[in-house]
């Protein structure tokens, strides 16, 4: 169905109003508090490629000193890392195996703490009627 010339006329108006209209702003984010048991929680290790991009960012910086763009020493990196073959990889490997296998203790350690309770908030139950002094 055809629009009339009214409707068009209003919809080309409306095309304007919207695109002299003032565009909203995105509000800054603001950073969430981390609560104790969060910031007690074990951090997941790194892949074997990032201990792979650590020793590499030191070389290629000696060798290219006036490189200073961390997305050229990346790209550069990532070509490095595909044409590696598997025994040149299995170094960063076991670095990251390693890593893992203490992850996974600390993990278990710390999930242990957790369900013993140590993370556990009191609630306002706990609390009597009138009594605020805690």
């Amino acid at each position: 169905m055809k629009k009339k010339p009214k409707q068009r006329r209003a919809a080309k108006t409306e095309n304007r109003l919207q695109s002299s209209r003032p565009k909203l702003k995105a509000k800054p984010k603001t950073k969430k508090k981390l609560t104790r048991e969060e910031l007690d929680k074990p951090k997941k290790p790194p892949t074997a490629f990032f201990y792979f991009l650590e020793d590499f960012r030191k070389s290629y910086q000696e060798e290219h000193p006036d490189v200073k763009s961390m997305r050229d020493i990346g790209k550069a990196c990532g070509e490095k890392w595909k044409t590696m073959s598997f025994e040149e990889k299995v170094k960063y490997y076991d670095i990251a195996t390693e890593k893992r296998q203490a992850f996974e203790d600390n993990m278990a350690a710390y999930i242990k703490e957790k369900e013993s309770g140590k993370y556990l908030q009191p609630s306002d139950e706990d609390y009597e009627e009138g009594d605020m002094s805690d």
